[in-house]
């Protein structure tokens, strides 16, 4: 049953339960959004525009009248929106979470850019600011029992190198280089909380998953930020060349989301060659990922940037 060929079809009915998603406006988050909402689940949709945030908010209502979707405005690439997200959650989940997809991201930023407290962007938004967003609402999660928290990494996280010597990239600076890095920090970051919520006994699991190679608009909006880039035009033609549909790269996350069979720890990608595009199914993180001192290392590392310390 684990890489049977699974599709939305056997997600289960998901009434009575509430979920987080992050960049839920567009990409594949849209379609986790428009999936979770059509099982019966309470959505909160994450967006940091919040007119863009509105419209989807339109379509899927539109899409899905039946289902129960409100808007967060949070912008993970500064820590005090985030906090203030998690605070706006508490307010109208005070009966806790189900689950929480850490689905929003940055990619290829071509010049080095900063978060509103001085972090590089890519790893600021992709990662530090999905750990603080975690370790605010992990406080909901453990009021439901069987919660769950998915990370949405990338076939990108291969290639990635966590140097804790220059971890915010503030020397010699390369766009792919940024970004593999912070996905690798997904990685690293989705077995290190499984490890520690295993270790608090804590009925909450920890996953990871990736859309393979999908056509979104993060294949757009990254290299064409500062003024754009000569990166833009081919890495947009290459992700539609090759990728898969937005509706079927979030398949794997809405596995690992809602999967009654799926364990802590596990990393959902697509099955077909170089795990590009196919149906969902475990896949293997990258070897380094496993490393348990590695785990270590960036969590207190991840503790220290934010000022978030998790309640494990």
């Amino acid at each position: 049953m684990v890489n049977s060929l699974w599709d939305v079809r056997d997600i289960p009915d998901l009434t009575g339960k509430t979920a987080v998603v992050t960049g839920g406006n567009s990409g594949i988050g849209y379609h986790e959004v428009r999936q979770l909402a059509a099982r019966g689940c309470r959505v909160l949709l994450g967006a940091r525009n919040p007119e863009k945030g509105e419209a989807a908010l339109a379509r899927l209502r539109a899409s899905v009248p039946q289902g129960r979707i409100e808007l967060v405005q949070v912008d993970l690439a500064d820590l005090d929106s985030v906090k203030a997200a998690a605070e706006q959650v508490a307010g109208v989940l005070d009966g806790g979470l189900d689950l929480l997809i850490n689905n929003a991201g940055v990619m290829a930023v071509p010049s080095r850019q900063t978060t509103a407290q001085g972090l590089e962007l890519q790893i600021g938004t992709n990662h530090f600011g999905h750990f603080a967003l975690t370790g605010h609402l992990l406080p909901l999660l453990t009021k439901r029992q069987s919660s769950r928290v998915v990370t949405v990494s990338s076939l990108a996280h291969r290639t990635g190198r966590l140097d804790f010597g220059d971890l915010q990239a503030e020397h010699g600076y390369r766009a792919w280089k940024a970004y593999s890095a912070s996905k690798l920090a997904n990685a690293v970051f989705v077995l290190e909380l499984q490890r520690r919520l295993a270790a608090a006994n804590l009925a909450i699991t920890s996953l990871g998953a990736h859309p393979g190679v999908s056509a979104t608009e993060l294949a757009d909006k990254g290299p064409s930020l500062a003024g754009g880039s000569i990166l833009s035009a081919p890495t947009s033609w290459f992700t539609r060349l090759i990728g898969q549909p937005a509706e079927r790269g979030a398949l794997p996350v809405l596995r690992a989301a809602t999967d009654p069979y799926a364990i802590g720890g596990s990393y959902y990608g697509p099955l077909g060659p170089g795990e590009m595009r196919g149906a969902p199914g475990v896949v293997a993180f990258r070897r380094n990922a496993y490393d348990v001192r590695l785990g270590q290392r960036l969590w207190a590392e991840s503790e220290r940037v934010t000022g978030v310390a998790f309640e494990l």
